[in-house]
């Protein structure tokens, strides 16, 4: 068994994804967690996704599986299950804290709430998938679907960021997930984020973040897609340091292999812009 790595440590707030839950990850959560072991993470986040509030919401490779909303809830009470069980069996070699990502689609405000109380998560990721109802980061046909039903890519990413800050209102998530993820098919999202309809919407949504000292995921899965740069970009991560918001590594695995993929850059980034590296944990 690999040691704990000295300061600073390995740690994901956001990540353990496995194919037992999650149609689009592949391994068991158990090969997972291990994985984590082995490479020496101090903590991890296992953040598997809410069930879908209805049909309407569920992915193409749901469906293809022949799932619906109902066994997929059915399979997010095993999830954290399964994922209880392994923080009690790791105690002592790793630290877990068990939580799930969020969705912000019609209905979901309440069924996330109903999901908090029947399952007692350790945390949540506060997490945006959809805008208005509309899938935006499953394909790029998706993305560009979703562009064209808002009309525009500048009206996706206000509402986009609009409804984030509906989100972190409503439900006071520890972590904020991918803070910038709209970007995800934008060639163009650094003169997009730069607009200033859209930067006075970051600022306020940053702003609420520090007045209730959440902390942002420094999520790593950009750079596993062939991007600049990991959510969330340069100078919003700027911008969250100057107003002391905790920015933390977050590998949003989806196997075994994805395990810490991108995290000795991804701190070297936050170090080298100055951030607290004794990284804060989600509770």
């Amino acid at each position: 068994m690999t040691k704990a790595r000295p300061y600073p440590s390995y740690v994901s707030i956001h990540g353990g994804h496995s194919g037992e839950f999650c149609n689009h990850a592949v391994d068991t959560l158990e090969d997972i967690v291990k994985a984590y072991i082995r490479k020496g993470f101090a903590w991890v986040g296992l953040t598997e996704h809410a069930p879908p509030v209805t049909d309407a919401y569920m992915y193409p490779d749901e469906r293809e599986a022949g799932l619906n909303a109902g066994r997929l809830y059915e399979r997010f009470a095993a999830y954290i299950k399964s994922a209880q069980e392994l923080k009690a069996h790791f105690a002592g070699t790793l630290d877990i804290y068990v939580g799930f990502e969020t969705e912000l689609t019609s209905g979901a405000l309440p069924f996330t709430r109903r999901l908090i109380e029947t399952f007692q998560p350790d945390y949540i990721v506060g997490s945006l998938h959809h805008v208005d109802d509309i899938s935006f980061d499953f394909s790029r046909e998706d993305y560009l679907d979703a562009v064209a039903s808002l009309g525009g890519h500048d009206n996706l990413y206000s509402r986009y960021f609009d409804q984030q800050y509906e989100l972190t209102k409503a439900l006071n998530p520890k972590v904020i997930g991918h803070f910038d993820l709209i970007r995800i098919h934008d060639p163009n999202y650094k003169t997009r984020l730069d607009k200033p309809e859209i930067a006075a919407r970051i600022d306020r949504n940053l702003q609420l973040i520090a007045d209730r000292d959440l902390i942002l995921d420094f999520n790593l899965a950009a750079l596993s897609k062939n991007m600049d740069e990991p959510y969330v970009s340069a100078p919003i991560l700027e911008k969250a340091r100057e107003m002391g918001i905790a920015v933390v590594p977050g590998d949003d695995s989806h196997s075994v292999d994805s395990v810490g993929r991108h995290l000795d850059a991804g701190i070297s980034i936050l170090k080298g812009m100055g951030f607290n590296t004794d990284w804060q944990r989600p509770v």
